[in-house]
């Protein structure tokens, strides 16, 4: 009996022993094989770029397919990037007083026109114009809506005509373009810089801008432009004119050329441009 549990014991060990070697051995060859197969893989997406593109991408579009569908409410954590806004705190002192001059004045938040005063200023320095007067023909023509549209199509902040001028809108990616802020001005300063080459003073080539250059009544525009510029010189030297309400309904009354107490946290958040025709 003793013999036999022995030798029972022993094929035990044996067989355990067997399972173990065998276990390490295919364990051992497995991982070769998947080294070698490895090896292999890099050695042909090295030689095969468009394989490992394909590769790629397939992968990511196996993880863009596991992604949770968005809510339709989701805010972009890029949309900051598209936003025509930024505070005006951060502007000099001369521009931030015309910010909040016209702010006060067209009911359009601070915030995006101080873009707008800084491109223009940035404008005016580069082309020799005045950046009140490239303000102005924003205020008296669009009242600094950016999607305005007139009846015969002009459009934008300074009512660009876009299908006779649509090719200065080429280098910005179309005429869509026309509908952003900065774009439009800058399309509109080329348009007012050859109405005024053309016209020889910046008076005639304000009947040009709008279109009257032929007929002798230009509806009053330049002077309507140039009483405007006159008032936002006076902004931004300091002085506090004495204007008509932009807006039906409006008591006259001087407007402060004050920037308004700081606060006393800044809020960063830009916000979208918007105004009353």
């Amino acid at each position: 009996m003793k013999l036999a549990m022995e030798a029972t014991a022993k094929g035990l060990r044996t067989f355990v022993s067997d399972v173990t070697d065998g276990f390490f051995e295919i364990t051992h060859n497995g991982f070769a094989l998947l080294g070698l197969a490895i090896v292999f893989a890099a050695l042909a997406l090295v030689a095969r770029p468009d394989l490992r593109q394909t590769g790629e991408d397939q992968l990511m579009g196996w993880l863009q397919s596991r992604k949770p569908a968005p809510e339709a409410t989701d805010l972009e954590p890029t949309a900051i990037e598209r936003t025509t806004a930024a505070s005006p705190l951060d502007l000099p002192k001369q521009q931030a007083a015309v910010a909040y001059w016209l702010s006060k004045k067209y009911r359009v938040a601070a915030e995006p026109l101080s873009v707008l005063v800084a491109e223009a200023y940035d404008i005016g320095k580069r082309t020799k114009l005045d950046p009140t007067l490239i303000l102005a023909i924003m205020a008296v023509e669009s009242s600094f809506n950016p999607f305005a549209q007139s009846q015969v199509g002009a459009q934008g902040l300074m009512q660009v005509m876009t299908r006779i001028h649509g090719d200065k809108y080429e280098s910005a990616g179309g005429t869509l373009t026309a509908f952003d802020p900065v774009t439009n001005m800058r399309v509109g300063v080329k348009v007012l810089q050859e109405c005024i080459a053309r016209a020889g003073s910046v008076e005639r080539g304000l009947r040009f801008y709008v279109g009257a250059a032929n007929l002798e009544d230009d509806g009053g525009y330049a002077a309507k432009v140039l009483a405007e510029h006159e008032r936002l010189r006076q902004v931004a030297g300091g002085r506090t004119p004495s204007i008509t309400p932009a807006l039906p309904g409006l008591r006259t009354q001087p407007i402060p050329v004050v920037a308004p107490a700081k606060p006393e946290t800044t809020n960063t958040q830009k916000v979208a441009l918007l105004g009353d025709l």
